[in-house]
């Protein structure tokens, strides 16, 4: 971690800022998944409509991105991202007052509109703030905070649900939700636009792109790449991650604080796996970093789902699912933002996301139906297994981005 000395006050207050905002994103992101077996309980939801839940969450976060990557690309990257902050600690908070199925599948869609955005206009600030050589460190560094928010959301889940009777502590998870809105505050202060995005509209001052321009003739291959490694990366992360909670508790039948705990030292192996992936990244490149993750998972996603493991085997081998899977995970910020011009690149950047998130929100729902045949966790491998080939595929035929400059002649 030694190049963290190397960068301005500048690029570490983005990298704060955007970190934190990754953290907070992913605590109220996770909170759902915890709960799931909770709610089903309480409300007497199938799993079909558990999944949904979390489908509507997804779909919608595809639109936000797109909107939020489109606005970026007008308005400026870190207003936006103050924007989708507010949004979805607003929502999350509103998702605990809830009494019923439809309710909270009508507010989580709209928190889910926020935290798509988020990343998208987060990742792409980050990028542009960064030269190429720490480029995937940075961008990998920012995603590792989703591991931390997950540790905390689950942290608090096990604290709550052991001092609470279970209706107050769902509700007050949820609650917890509205404090992640307090970042705004040093986004305002401390975040500035990168100077890659100003020089870009300061050389084309009154330019307005289409929102359609995406999808041109030297942009349509790449993004069409790009939202197949998307869609292969997130199937992977929402298929095992969605249903490992309940998988836990209903299939290896473990307590709160059982299930909380396996959780953690899996959440350990991904905030390691962030690291590591993106440090290979900038090391052995892009595509060869893409393609040894992905494998490494298809390796140890099947050995926790398929093969008989004891429950003290288990808690080993989360710590690799998650180093591997998360491993994949980050470098994909600093990949795509490589692959699209300057004036293109929140909104390019955050379709591609988000397309991959629209196809990767169907796998929940999927896994929860057909779980009622065949095994959740059959199921869940199945569907990871699939995703990772997507994976393979797209970074085959895509070009090797290490060491490109996102600089604005690019727009």
């Amino acid at each position: 971690m030694i190049w963290l000395r190397t960068l301005s006050k500048t690029q570490r207050n983005a990298l704060l800022g955007t970190g934190t905002g990754w953290a907070v994103d992913g605590f109220d992101f996770v909170l759902y998944s915890l709960l799931v077996p909770t709610l089903i309980g309480e409300w007497g939801m199938t799993r079909g409509q558990a999944g949904l839940i979390a489908t509507a969450a997804l779909l919608t976060s595809a639109l936000g991105g797109w909107l939020g990557g489109l606005l970026a690309d007008r308005w400026g990257r870190v207003k936006v991202l103050q924007l989708t902050i507010l949004w979805f600690s607003v929502f999350t908070f509103l998702s605990g007052l809830t009494n019923s199925f439809p309710q909270l599948a009508t507010v989580r869609a709209l928190q889910g509109l926020g935290f798509g955005g988020e990343w998208a206009v987060g990742a792409v600030l980050l990028s542009e703030m960064m030269g190429p050589v720490h480029r995937a460190k940075a961008v990998g560094l920012m995603q590792s905070g989703y591991a931390i928010g997950w540790a905390f959301a689950t942290g608090a889940y096990t604290a709550l649900f052991s001092w609470l009777p279970v209706t107050w502590a769902w509700r007050t998870l949820f609650f917890l939700g509205i404090l992640p809105a307090l970042l705004i505050v040093f986004l305002r202060a401390r975040v500035a636009e990168p100077e890659v995005f100003l020089a870009a509209r300061l050389a084309q001052p009154s330019q307005r792109r289409s929102v359609f321009e995406i999808f041109s003739r030297p942009s349509r291959r790449i993004l069409a790449l790009a939202s197949l490694l998307a869609v292969g990366i997130q199937g992977a992360y929402y298929a095992v991650v969605t249903w490992l909670p309940t998988y836990l508790s209903t299939v290896r039948h473990l307590s709160v604080l059982g299930t909380g705990s396996q959780l953690l030292i899996l959440i350990a192996g991904s905030f390691f796996g962030y690291l590591s992936g993106s440090a290979s990244m900038d090391r052995f490149g892009r595509r060869r970093t893409f393609i040894a993750f992905a494998v490494l998972s298809a390796v140890t996603s099947s050995v926790y789902f398929s093969a008989p493991l004891p429950d003290s085997l288990v808690s080993v081998a989360g710590f690799p699912l998650g180093f591997t899977i998360s491993g994949m995970i980050s470098g994909m910020g600093a990949f795509l933002a490589e692959l699209f011009p300057t004036g293109l690149r929140a909104s390019a950047q955050g379709f591609a996301y988000n397309f991959g998130r629209v196809v990767a929100a169907s796998f929940p729902p999927l896994i929860g139906t057909f779980s009622g045949t065949y095994s959740l966790a059959s199921m869940t491998w199945v569907f990871a297994l699939g995703s990772f080939a997507c994976v393979i595929v797209a970074v085959a035929l895509l070009p090797e981005t290490y060491g490109r400059s996102l600089d604005s002649a690019s727009a």
